[in-house]
């Protein structure tokens, strides 16, 4: 089998999809937008509960209870936060697949399809966040939250535990695209942790954010924004091969 040149990967990035415009600007707003929907999802629910309220929501089993909670509290706020959040994970569908054609190879083009099935079981969840929101306005907060978390498993996991099963792929798959990308020389080992960490990020229904996968997530920008930017600019040299241990 013949596997293309260097150069080639240069070609693939701008000829085939998403292309080199919007793979470069996926690369660019995906992984910011998606910060931002971390961000704004941990400030909406310690802006919307008292010190108080924010205690009696740590103390819960799930943090289900706190989020609706918080909804209850300020619908507007917890919206917005969480439209972002989806937003976020719906703009990197392109992204990582512009990243895994730069990289090439079977092993990223794996990590990207893992990555991205991902990214569709976030969307499942954000369908079930919304649901659940809507159910308080319906039912009212104790109604709504008692039959919900009646129900919680069922609800995470999706029929035939489909979306669940699909949450892995973010884990698998974006340890197997940061390898790629180490071993092909588009990332050296810091920007290749940076995206095996981001990975690491939970996955599932009326989740709490925190500060630490803010953090994660702007890891995941500084090592994807640059790449993007250089897209954008057609400025893409060939990758030196496999870089050293210690790299950018």
């Amino acid at each position: 089998m013949n596997h293309p040149a260097p150069s080639d990967k240069l070609t693939v990035v701008n000829t085939y999809f998403p292309g080199r415009w919007i793979g470069g600007a996926t690369l660019v707003l995906g992984p910011v937008v998606l910060c931002a929907g971390y961000l704004l999802r941990y400030l909406s629910t310690i802006t919307a509960l008292t010190p108080q309220q924010q205690a009696w929501a740590e103390v819960q089993p799930f943090a289900a209870y706190g989020q609706l909670f918080a909804y209850a509290s300020d619908p507007a706020l917890l919206t917005l936060a969480y439209a972002i959040f989806a937003l976020g994970a719906l703009v990197l569908f392109p992204a990582f697949v512009a990243l895994a054609q730069r990289v090439g190879g079977g092993l990223a083009f794996w990590g990207a399809t893992l990555l991205v099935t991902g990214l569709f079981a976030r969307l499942y969840f954000a369908g079930a966040d919304q649901t659940a929101f809507q159910l308080t306005e319906v039912l009212g907060l104790d109604q709504a939250t008692n039959a919900i978390m009646k129900e919680y498993v069922d609800i995470s996991y999706g029929p035939w535990r489909v979306p669940v099963w699909a949450s892995v792929g973010q884990y698998a798959g974006s340890l197997l695209l940061a390898v790629a990308a180490w071993r092909s020389g588009v990332f050296g080992t810091v920007r290749a942790a940076m995206l095996l960490l981001a990975g690491g990020t939970w996955m599932g229904v009326l989740k709490g954010s925190s500060i630490p996968d803010v953090l994660v997530t702007g890891l995941l920008c500084v090592a994807l924004v640059p790449l993007g930017v250089r897209i954008l600019q057609d400025r893409l040299t060939v990758p030196a091969g496999r870089p050293k241990l210690l790299s950018w």
